[in-house]
């Protein structure tokens, strides 16, 4: 099963809200992998410290042509989408920036001319958090500085989840291509927002991209003492359960800061996000999600 974590705007604690549910899963006896594919920013590491024991590179393919046996028809120029390859007078201009790797260039190519090399774009890493006795599978992407691509990166840690595990994965924020490619194919996305003007304009953008890929979503209300309940009347006229509300909490923004672990260092946040990973569980298993009946539920008042 693959939970996505998502919101429209960065800043309303998706980070804090899979890693916590992660853990909290975890600590119920379920076989948990947590993938960061905020490749741009990955910060999920930095609450887990995992234990990193396999990187590799990721490339992308892009055009490399033989300038000798170009006839300068123009053809690679004409099917590129993205402008990535441009056929001059006297020699063939190709940005690699620009270049998606989609192979059509190389493919329609008459005189066959051009090849296909990789240019590496990022790195993923693979691991394991050890918590209190339990372990948590944990892999994320990292793109290179300078570097524009990243939903191929996005797309290769999504690669890496696991089966028979309940799969939490930490999305970009916005609603862009990363989103988009981090979200799809998910059981259930968890759009996490805040009670304000902005949180409910981009609840709307993150709720229609949901829609549109056919994704069932619930809502985290983060921050909810404050603003207005205007999103909770989005979430009730559009029938999004709120599964969680968590409130305005200098505590929690120093655990933040100081990257500790909510469920491990509070027990009234451990119990709210038992609270969430039941409702969670419980959502799976009202989809008919299969292997949500398999996934141990936590123990009615029990301790992580």
């Amino acid at each position: 099963m693959r939970i996505a974590v998502a919101s429209g705007k960065g800043g309303t604690g998706k980070t804090t809200v899979a890693v916590n549910l992660a853990v909290a899963a975890s600590m119920a006896g379920n076989r948990v992998q947590l993938l960061d594919c905020d490749v741009e920013e990955p910060n999920c590491h930095i609450f887990l410290s995992p234990d990193f024991q396999r990187q590799e590179t990721v490339r992308i393919p892009v055009p490399a042509v033989r300038e000798k046996d170009c006839s300068r028809c123009g053809i690679c120029g004409q099917v590129c989408a993205f402008h990535a390859i441009f056929p001059g007078p006297k020699r063939v201009l190709v940005f690699p920036e620009l270049c998606h790797g989609c192979g059509a260039c190389s493919y329609l190519c008459p005189e066959k001319c051009i090849e296909e090399v990789p240019r590496p774009i990022g790195v993923i890493e693979e691991g394991t958090a050890s918590l209190d006795g339990r372990e948590i599978m944990f892999a994320h992407g990292a793109l290179n500085t300078g570097e524009a691509l990243a939903s191929p990166l996005v797309k290769e840690v999504r690669k890496k989840a696991l089966a028979h595990s309940l799969v939490i994965v930490d999305s970009p924020p916005g609603t862009s291509c990363t989103m988009v490619q981090s979200v799809k194919g998910s059981d259930l996305c968890i759009l996490v927002t805040e009670p304000t003007p902005f949180g409910l304009h981009d609840l709307l953008l993150a709720y229609e991209t949901a829609v549109k890929l056919g994704v069932p979503v619930v809502a985290v209300i983060n921050r909810s003492d404050i603003g207005d309940d205007r999103g909770e009347h989005f979430c009730e006229s559009h029938g999004i359960p709120v599964i969680m509300r968590i409130p305005l909490d200098k505590r929690l923004a120093k655990m933040y800061a100081e990257g500790r672990i909510l469920v491990t260092s509070s027990e009234e946040y451990a119990q709210m996000f038992r609270v969430l990973h039941a409702k969670v569980l419980e959502a799976l298993q009202n989809l008919g999600v299969t292997d949500a009946t398999r996934l141990q539920l936590p123990e009615e008042g029990g301790s992580l």
